[in-house]
């Protein structure tokens, strides 16, 4: 009988974090696209801020912080699903998986501090907004030395390569680690993996954890992140550009 038992369960699992691997992947998905709206939604206040259409721009401010909102909501649902994937283990009775989902959410939210007005795509919005007429001077309620440009501050991990030492945004192929959220060329990481020296370990200096070759993966939101930053330092090459010229005359 324990013979048999065994492959059952093992076939189970397998089926579970199969399952969980695709729906949490989806769910990476959707949070991707919601930054690519909280984007385009930036970018089209800027052009009401520019038009004084200061009614409008409020709009999209209350729309961009109920995409945060849902943003979050989405992150707790795609770490309950991949946390109960991997320490998932069938028994003799029939599992409550939307129980198991629920607590496991419950526990990941109360861990977190609710949507703050400093939430960095929030305030990226809020900063663009402000620069299209108070460029280089700080927002209401803060002082110039304690100012965090969050608009021109990227949301990646580490800016190169650990390995290549490539810049990111030049990267052919950019992977990140879903346990360290490090970002390597994919073709020197997986060597990197392989090798018996590295024994696994993340080559960023510092950091402690074991890397999985299943678990480096080019997520949905990591192009995003990396043409955003790429998108911010040509704005800082012009904006660089135009304070030269003004110094000039």
């Amino acid at each position: 009988m324990a013979s048999t038992s065994a492959p059952r369960n093992s076939a189970a699992y397998g089926r579970i974090a199969s399952a969980a691997s695709t729906l949490s992947s989806d769910n990476q998905t959707l949070i991707a696209e919601i930054r690519r709206a909280t984007i385009m939604m930036k970018e089209t206040a800027v052009c009401f801020e520019e038009e004084n259409n200061s009614d409008r721009v409020k709009e999209l401010e209350g729309g961009v912080l109920e995409l945060v909102k849902a943003s979050d909501d989405c992150s707790h649902l795609s770490n309950a699903i991949q946390s109960i994937g991997n320490e998932y283990q069938p028994g003799a009775e029939l599992t409550n998986f939307n129980k198991l989902i629920e607590d496991k959410i419950e526990r990941l939210s109360a861990g977190s501090s609710s949507v703050s007005q400093n939430h960095p795509w929030l305030r990226q919005f809020r900063e663009a907004v402000w620069n299209v007429h108070h460029a280089g001077q700080p927002m209401p309620g803060e002082e110039q030395e304690d100012i965090v440009m969050t608009s021109t501050d990227s949301n990646l991990l580490n800016m190169t390569c650990p390995l290549s030492g490539k810049p990111v945004t030049e990267l052919a192929e950019p992977v990140r680690s879903m346990d360290c959220k490090h970002i390597y060329e994919k073709k020197p990481i997986m060597q990197h993996i392989r090798s018996k020296n590295s024994q696994g370990r993340c080559p960023v200096t510092g950091c402690p954890k074991n890397l999985q070759a299943e678990r480096v993966v080019c997520d949905p939101l990591l192009l995003i992140e990396i043409d955003e930053l790429r998108s911010m330092s040509k704005q800082r090459a012009r904006d660089d550009v135009i304070e030269d010229f003004t110094q000039l005359s």
